[in-house]
């Protein structure tokens, strides 16, 4: 069972930056397909983000396309998301999630939480002055 860990969240300014590194215990992330998620009090869990396993396909969604930036570090063994120019709607907590499945071309189906298989425990971002 792959175990992944988030941190990096934290109490933020509207306008500023941080960076959440998710941790793989297991196997190195280029054996994964990765999804960044989030969910706010009383929302549906969201997908911000996916990086393939070779880091060649990518994905943004609109609401943090140009903000957010999804990448992989080989030596820490880390998939990482940067948050730029964080708004207030920003605000929830951040699961990294990891798949063995193919990103195929059906994006409805690996953008739902039920297609990936290893899930972090979260990490809360919070953007208020």
């Amino acid at each position: 069972q792959e175990k992944l860990v988030e941190s990096g969240g934290g109490l933020v300014q509207p306008g500023g930056s941080l960076s959440l590194p998710c941790a793989a215990s297991g196997r190195p992330f280029s054996s994964y397909n990765m999804g960044w998620f989030r969910q706010a009090p009383a929302k549906e869990r969201e997908l911000v983000a996916v990086i393939s396993g070779t880091g060649i396909i990518t994905y943004y969604a609109d609401s943090v396309k140009g903000r957010f930036t999804t990448t992989t570090d080989n030596a820490k063994n880390t998939v990482d998301l940067q948050l730029k120019s964080l708004k207030p709607e920003d605000t929830a907590a951040y699961y990294c999630a990891g798949t063995t499945k193919v990103l195929g071309p059906a994006r409805t189906m690996w953008s739902s939480p039920r297609f990936y298989d290893y899930w972090g425990q979260g990490t809360q971002v919070t953007v208020s002055s």
